[in-house]
């Protein structure tokens, strides 16, 4: 083998059930209910109609600016896997376009996730295929490697692995480990479900609002010179 080329196979088989969990829920509360520490970057855009995004990761690490190995990868992806590339947060060269896009898309992939750049960035943004990346340029990759799929990646600093659920919407990217998907999915839809409620009593007109000026209480606040300000 030679130095820097690992090639794995996939160990984890999609599990529909497990996605499932996850389906409807928005970044931001999988987000709060992960101790707000988990997330692939605030640089990761979305690039493409906007379709939400959720499948499993097949994780590509690449020299930035060398897409080998995401070619590989699109050739191993399986119906709902998410292509998540490592590729340096570097801006310099685009991983994919176009032509890559539909080719993944054609496979069934639920998503790409570059920390990296695209190009033909019009094309994409008519697509309903989940793309998220660092940014955008014209100039294109090279194809010499080195590599490594299936062995992890850090994107956008978050350490993820082979098999992590991919969750993606207009507010970013993260990936919630799969060990923790149940808890996370649990805690998550409970924080949904008081967000309804608040949302009822506003537009009702009866949300209580009381704990601001505890909270400002609380931490020394003189509340009796609000009204100079």
């Amino acid at each position: 083998m030679a130095l820097g080329f690992q090639i794995l196979p996939k160990t984890l088989p999609n599990d529909p059930a497990l996605k499932e969990l996850l389906a409807g829920i928005p970044t931001p509360l999988l987000s709060d209910n992960m101790g707000r520490l988990f997330a692939a970057g605030p640089a990761l855009r979305p690039m493409h109609d906007g379709t939400p995004m959720l499948g499993f990761a097949l994780t590509v690490r690449t020299r930035p600016g060398d897409n080998l190995l995401v070619h590989k990868a699109i050739d191993m992806a399986e119906p709902g896997d998410v292509i998540v590339v490592d590729a340096g947060g570097d801006l310099t060269n685009a991983i994919i376009g176009e032509i890559m896009a539909r080719l993944a898309e054609s496979r069934g992939v639920a998503g790409i996730v570059i920390d990296g750049a695209i190009r033909d960035s019009d094309a994409l943004a008519t697509m309903s295929l989940p793309v998220f990346a660092a940014g955008i340029t014209h100039r294109g990759p090279y194809k010499d490697g080195p590599g490594e799929i299936n062995t992890g990646a850090v994107v956008g600093g978050q350490c993820i692995m082979p098999g992590d659920l991919m969750v993606g919407d207009a507010d970013g990217v993260l990936a919630v480990p799969r060990a923790e998907v149940a808890a996370v999915a649990a805690l998550a839809r409970k924080q949904l479900a008081a967000e309804d409620a608040t949302m009822k009593a506003i537009a009702e007109g009866r949300l209580d609002r009381s704990w601001v000026d505890k909270t400002l209480a609380a931490k020394g606040a003189d509340l009796g010179k609000a009204s100079q300000y």
